[in-house]
């Protein structure tokens, strides 16, 4: 699966600093790896979706839309079981952004920890909003960029008024520490997520050979082996809380009840049916 870079393969004005593509797809995609070359609002109006960053994972549906800063992520896009996918897509540079904070001097708040990506719900005025957008979007480049300027204001006003500046701060945020950055991804993907190596080095914008490296240097043991006693660690939990094996199994993201049954005894000395037995005795 090749690399997609947005919004370069769109074909938009580079030298607009915010930018409207109302977005259709008839294709369904999975864990595609999308570069973000700025940050981006998608306003989900048709089907569903998921955005897996290296610090959190947002699914959402029609009811909802989602804030990204510029990076690297994983994206899933689904029908809904009416139609197919559409979203329309604001892209605006960090530059909006300041000059945003620079006009309305926002209060900002302390937070342990930025996130890449925020989802928001719909109300009667976003709904409108975007409207508006879809609107603007059939009128001419240099028509869309005076008017989004002013409508980007606009929106940033009222999602801070009603949601705070957390979002805000967060999309210019400063990530240089490439260790701490590392160690975030790993930690927030270590037992659900069921991303391969391939992925989980995109995410951290290393190669997969680099991605090994450094994880041994960090965690002392080979990634496969640390991820693997992470899931069979949720698993124990998971049958202490009363789930079945075969529910278990898939939950942690093994192939088959025989290979989870195996790699437990292993970790632990009992199969998962033999721990639930002794739970019930």
């Amino acid at each position: 699966m090749r690399i997609i870079t947005l919004p370069d393969e769109l074909n938009l004005e580079k030298s607009h600093h915010v930018q409207v593509v109302d977005y259709y797809s008839s294709k369904e995609i999975l864990k595609q790896q999308i570069v973000l070359n700025q940050n981006i609002i998608s306003f989900l109006i048709e089907g569903k979706k998921e955005v897996i960053f290296d610090n959190n994972v947002v699914s959402i549906n029609a009811s909802s839309f989602v804030m990204m800063r510029s990076g690297n992520s994983l994206m899933t896009e689904r029908f809904s079981e009416t139609s197919n996918y559409r979203s329309v897509l604001l892209f605006f540079t960090n530059e909006m952004v300041l000059n945003f904070i620079r006009k309305m001097e926002p209060q900002k708040t302390e937070t342990a920890e930025y996130k890449s990506v925020h989802a928001f719900d719909y109300d009667e005025f976003l709904t409108r909003f975007v409207n508006s957008l879809v609107d603007i979007s059939k009128l001419s480049k240099e028509t869309q960029r005076k008017l989004l300027e002013v409508k980007f204001d606009e929106l940033m006003l009222y999602l801070t008024d009603k949601w705070g500046t957390d979002f805000l701060y967060s999309l210019i945020e400063k990530n240089d520490n490439t260790a701490q950055k590392f160690i975030r991804t790993i930690e927030k993907n270590s037992s659900l997520s069921k991303l391969t190596l391939k992925e989980l080095a995109f995410l951290c914008n290393m190669s997969v050979s680099t991605f090994k490296r450094e994880f041994e240097k960090h965690y002392s043991e080979s990634p496969i082996k640390w991820f693997q006693n992470k899931r069979l660690e949720h698993a124990h939990y998971l049958l202490n809380q009363e789930m079945k094996p075969s529910e278990v199994y898939f939950e942690i993201g093994y192939e088959n009840l025989s290979s989870f049954s195996q790699a437990y005894k292993t970790k632990y000395g009992v199969t998962p049916k033999q721990h639930v037995k002794d739970l019930n005795f």
